[in-house]
């Protein structure tokens, strides 16, 4: 099996230590660049498996580099290192088709699943089929654009919002999402936001323990708990109330 290759692009000297040095113990090897010239010109040179990049670079920034890698080497998982709190910047990226993001000062722990995550989107070993001809029917230009922004979507982390009438297929197309991706070895739970009580809402998403209220006679994961890795789908998202709204987003 070939060892996954990861471009590392910061010039900060100890942020590049701290990546390669949690990259090699995943059996990962790394190539590091300390600007964006640099990091264009090993993008030529070498198939790399997942880029790393800082925000801010002495030549430009990261997102600059996340639009050149879309142009010339579109299969290539991206994630943005950002400075804490700098959410508007991360969804900019991931607009612009980052994989993910990464807040300062860096969580090991949700760095190596996300580059977990990352490696296994490209894995010939276990390759993911992402036609979806076959279960979303239709022939028409529309069709064929839905089915290409699915297999686009399915390479990112961000959240995705799917709407359309009742019946048009927006459950099948959240599956789908979940199949082409890199969780597709992971649970997919589909949460039908109106028929949960408000009450239970919180119990069903969040789990309790047991004695935590009346009725509460064993502990009992939440969804979130069971989905862990994998994808959860919230149907008619609109009809949670409103202070569940502010803890999912919040």
């Amino acid at each position: 099996m070939t060892q996954a290759l990861a471009l590392i692009v910061d010039d900060e000297p100890d942020i590049l230590e701290l990546l390669n040095i949690t990259l090699s113990r995943m059996g990962i090897s790394s190539k590091a660049a300390q600007n964006l010239t640099e990091a264009k010109q090993l993008l030529k040179t070498h198939h790399f498996d997942i880029c790393l990049t800082d925000l801010q670079l002495p030549d430009g920034n990261g997102l600059e580099l996340v639009e050149h890698i879309q142009t010339h080497c579109p299969n290539l998982p991206t994630a943005v290192i950002t400075a804490f709190g700098s959410m508007e910047v991360a969804i900019k990226a991931l607009k612009l088709g980052a994989f993910d993001f990464v807040s300062k000062p860096v969580n090991l722990k949700s760095l190596k699943n996300l580059v977990s995550s990352a490696i296994k989107i490209n894995d010939t070993e276990t390759p993911v089929d992402r036609r979806s001809r076959d279960t979303l029917l239709g022939d028409s230009i529309v069709m064929a654009n839905v089915r290409a922004k699915i297999a686009k979507l399915a390479r990112s982390q961000a959240p995705i919002y799917i709407s359309g009438e009742s019946g048009t297929g927006k459950e099948l197309v959240a599956k789908l999402l979940h199949e082409k991706g890199p969780r597709a070895q992971q649970a997919f739970i589909p949460i039908n936001c109106g028929a949960i009580p408000h009450e239970l809402m919180e119990s069903e998403l969040f789990g309790h323990q047991k004695g935590s209220f009346t009725g509460a006679i064993a502990d009992k994961k939440g969804l979130f708990q069971t989905a862990n890795g994998g994808t959860l789908f919230f149907d008619e998202i609109a009809d949670l109330p409103l202070h569940m709204q502010v803890k999912l987003w919040g």
